[in-house]
This record gives C-alpha cells, structure tokens and sequence, in this order.
C-alpha cells in the first residue's frame, strides 16, 4: 500500500494542456528547489527560477562509457578539440568542427552550484568539484541546468525517452516519484506519460466498466487480467479499489479499472487499444500535435505527417567528444546534418530532407510545439527580418523535415537514415506507434 506521504498535485489543467496533469509524491527538497509541470515529462526538479534540474548519467558504448558515474562530477570548461573514440568504428584524435566557436561543456549545462553551507537533506546531497566549487547531486548523479531552456517547465535540454543502440549518453531531467502505488510505473513516449506495471506491460481500461463496477468477466478476464489489488492496499487521491467479487479487489485509476492484456507481443504496447472498446491509460497526455497535421498509418505502426500526409522526421545529433554534446538544435554546428542530409550542400539538403514550413500568423498551441525562422543557407537561428528566412515547424526547439524519397502518406523511406540507424546522426521517423521496433517511442 502506500507509504504515509504528502501527496501534491502537479497543478491545474492548463488550457493547453489536454486531460489531467500528473500527480507526484512530495519528497524532502533543500530551499530553492521546487517542482515544476511539464508537457512531455511530467513533473519536475527545478531551481528557483523554475529551470528544469537534469543528470548525465553513465551510459554504456561500443568502446568505454560517456556521461557521470554517481558523485564523479565530468562536465566542465574546458573546451574538446578531439573526438573521444566512444562510438566505433571512429577512431579517437579526429578534430572536431568549428573549434573557434565550439562551446564547453559548462557553456551548455551550467552546474546547479551549492553554497559553503548547503545542508544535505534526503537525496540531495553535495559534491565537490575539480575546479573547487561545490555542486548539488540528487541520489549522487550531478544535477545542471540547460541553456536551451527558457521558461519554467521548459524540458528543451533533454528526456526520459530511451532510444537505445549506440547512441550518445544523453542529458535526462530528473523529478519527484510519480503518484502511483507499487506495481505500477510510468514511462514517457511520444503520446504522453503511459502507465504500465512495474515489469513494464501496459495497463488498460474497459469503456463498459463504471466507476465501481467491472463488466469484464468469464472469458474477457482471460484476456483481459484485471490488476489486481493487495488485500492492504488502500484508496488515496486518483486511485481507488473496486470489489470484482467477494475478497478480489482490482486497482481502477482515475475511476477506471485496470487491466493488462495477455495478448500483447511486448512491453509498453499500444495494441490493445487497437480493440473495440479498450484503451491504454495515461497519467499524462501529450499536448495535441498542430492543428494541420494528420496522423498515417504505416506498415509498422503510425507516425505524424504534414498537411499532405507525409511522413515527418526529427533529426538526432550527438557529437563524439569525451563531453557528448548534443548538435541537433539549430544553435548548435550543422556540419554534421548537412554532412548527412546532403553531403555538406544546403542546397541538397533542402530537397532531399526539407522542412516543415508553417503558414504566415501559425501559432502552436503547445510548447512542445513552436513555430522558428531558419536560415536556410546555415540551419541556424534566422537574424531578425532576415529576408529569405524559412518559418518552419519545431518540435522540443528543433526543426521538422519531411523526406524527399516519400512519395505517399505512409511511406517511411527515411526512416533510420544516418548512422546506427540515426541513432547517433541523422533522422528517424515521428513515430507514434511503432510495432515493428517495440512499442511506443
């Protein structure tokens, strides 16, 4: 059952904000810190301006691991000239581009710095830094802020979502535990905050069922296993406990009761929802995708697409520097995508893999979406009143393409394009289903 804690709801639904936010678990935090909600990764750890707290933890590659191990502190001023070597089969000692604008580390992920007389308080903890400051850690991973981020719930500088392969170790926000009992957990995708069970199978609920009735019985809970309750687990706040029958109690969420389906293929599956009548179940939706935008069926699953019903793709960049810094934003150096997209001409890259344009006056409804000017030439930030400036769509800040090679909605032909199958550069897919690989993204 759950522990006697103070439970606090993330905040109101905001207008832009479909369905109900996610709540959290109120845990011990040392004066200027709070929590802060956010579209796609729920609640947060933020600093007194509201700037989301991220960690860089240790991430396994091909040849030695990037990113912190607990209480070892990696990012700082220094700025890298050379790549690292971590993702084969590039050797370390290559220069790295652009050097005389390159930023360090600290330039990107400034360090949540603590005073002589921080007070340590639950798994906030102090670290001392090789350069003599003193820096926060919760549960040991270094915490900093990102430069990217501009408004308090702003997760621009990094995500919970894993993409696996070899790609770079990225930068995770890190935040209260969710409201849940045990056996549940929470993962973030691309549609919102999925709630499953704590060995990661989707949870379910029946449009039949009422508040405190299930009508899923005989053979629908052969298929359809209801979560069941421990006999001292209790209500509390957004969950509740029907009574299936005489001594079965069953966990509803929100006024739903809970199943899983023994027919999923995998974990963190959408295609039970793909039945008459049931639907996965969330804590957390995803903002609503721009208003012209069309979901597209595929062979493998569903991605967004634009007004026409073509396929949209995000570009992924991580550099292989001992820092692993990110280069898919337009602040960052474009050599790598226009390397990929069109060996170094942004001519090419305009044709094989062009933006998303948006219509003069669009404005997103989200902040998960945004509409920015690019300049064309570099894929960097347009300059104010920049005459040939391209008004695209972005998603997280970062721009959206389509794939030239896409002749008809459906098609995914870019999917994967780059190295790793984009995992380290280049472009994937928007999916929001993908069957084929797994589950939600």
């Amino acid at each position: 059952m759950f522990a006697t804690v103070m439970v606090v709801a993330a905040e109101p639904d905001r207008p832009d904000t479909p369905g109900s936010v996610e709540e959290y678990v109120s845990v011990p935090m040392p004066p200027g810190f709070r929590v802060e909600a956010t579209e796609l990764e729920g609640p947060v750890f933020a600093d007194a301006g509201g700037r989301t707290l991220y960690t860089w933890p240790s991430h396994k590659l091909r040849n030695g691991y990037s990113g912190e191990t607990q209480g070892n502190p990696a990012c700082y001023d220094e700025v890298r000239t050379v790549t690292a070597g971590l993702m084969s089969p590039y050797p370390p000692g290559i220069l790295l581009p652009e050097l005389d604008s390159r930023p360090s580390c600290t330039d990107l992920w400034p360090p949540v710095l603590a005073a002589d007389d921080a007070q340590e308080i639950g798994k906030w903890t102090v670290v001392d830094r090789k350069d003599g400051t003193r820096q926060w850690t919760f549960d040991e991973q270094p915490l900093y802020i990102s430069v990217l981020d501009n408004e308090p719930g702003d997760v621009i500088g990094g995500t919970t979502r894993r993409y696996g392969g070899d790609s770079p170790a990225n930068r995770v926000p890190v935040g209260p535990p969710s409201r849940i009992p045990p056996g549940f957990a929470v993962k973030t995708t691309t549609v919102g905050r999925l709630l499953t069970t704590d060995k990661n199978y989707s949870v379910y609920a029946y449009d039949q069922d009422t508040p405190d009735t299930s009508m899923c019985h005989a053979d629908c809970a052969r298929t359809w296993v209801p979560v069941t309750a421990p006999a001292m687990a209790q209500a509390q706040g957004e969950w509740s406990i029907i009574e299936r029958s005489p001594g079965v109690r069953q966990w509803a969420f929100r006024q739903q009761p809970l199943y899983t389906n023994v027919l999923d293929p995998r974990s963190w599956s959408l295609e039970g929802s793909d039945v008459p009548g049931w639907s996965n179940v969330y804590t957390q939706r995803a903002p609503s995708i721009p208003a012209n935008f069309t979901v597209q069926d595929t062979l493998v699953g569903q991605v967004l697409a634009d007004s026409r019903g073509m396929t949209i793709y995000t570009y992924v960049c991580g550099d292989d520097s001992v820092d692993q810094l990110s280069c898919e934003h337009p602040n960052d150096t474009q050599v790598y995508r226009l390397a990929m997209c069109g060996g170094g001409d942004p001519g090419k890259c305009l044709k094989s893999w062009p933006y998303v344009l948006a219509d003069i006056g669009t404005m997103s409804n989200s902040r998960a979406w945004s509409v920015i000017n690019i300049d064309p030439k570099t894929g960097h930030h347009a300059a104010a009143e920049q005459a040939d400036a391209f008004s695209v769509w972005a998603y997280r800040d970062r721009p959206v393409y389509t794939y030239g090679g896409d002749q008809q909605p459906g098609d995914v032909n870019g999917a994967g394009t780059g190295e790793w199958r984009a995992q380290r550069n280049g472009l994937k897919a928007f999916w929001l289903r993908d069957d084929y690989m797994g589950g939600t993204l």
